[in-house]
């Protein structure tokens, strides 16, 4: 079975910061892009931020310059270094593995989701 396991989520003040993992097992991970999504209350799930099989890594303009991502192939486990929190970032955030296939379409796997609270 494949399995996406986030942590590391949790209350925290305007400012601080957090780090979240994703544990995966059940595929080569290291063929996988690995991305974090997020969803507040009330708003459609949006993409964060990815880190692709080679390297590359790309985010979303409302945390760069404040939010990291990072893997350990070694360790079957993605990383988000999430720093200068805003209230705004409270959210579930989603750990997900992508596969590309012939034609463009993709197979997507999913974390259960870990919350994040920044607030006072």
């Amino acid at each position: 079975q494949v399995q996406l396991v986030e942590s590391g989520g949790g209350l925290v003040q305007p400012g601080g910061s957090l780090r979240l993992s994703c544990a995966v097992s059940g595929i080569i991970f290291s063929l996988y892009d690995m991305g974090w999504y997020r969803q507040a209350p009330g708003k459609q799930r949006e993409l964060v931020t990815i880190i692709t099989s080679v390297g590359s890594t790309n985010s979303a303009d409302s945390v760069k310059g404040r939010f990291t991502i990072s893997r350990d192939n070694a360790k079957n486990t993605v990383y988000l270094q999430m720093n200068s929190l805003k209230p705004e970032d409270t959210a579930v955030y989603y750990c997900n593995a992508r596969r590309t296939i012939s034609g463009g379409y993709y197979i997507d796997y999913w974390g259960q989701g870990t919350q994040v609270t920044v607030s006072s």
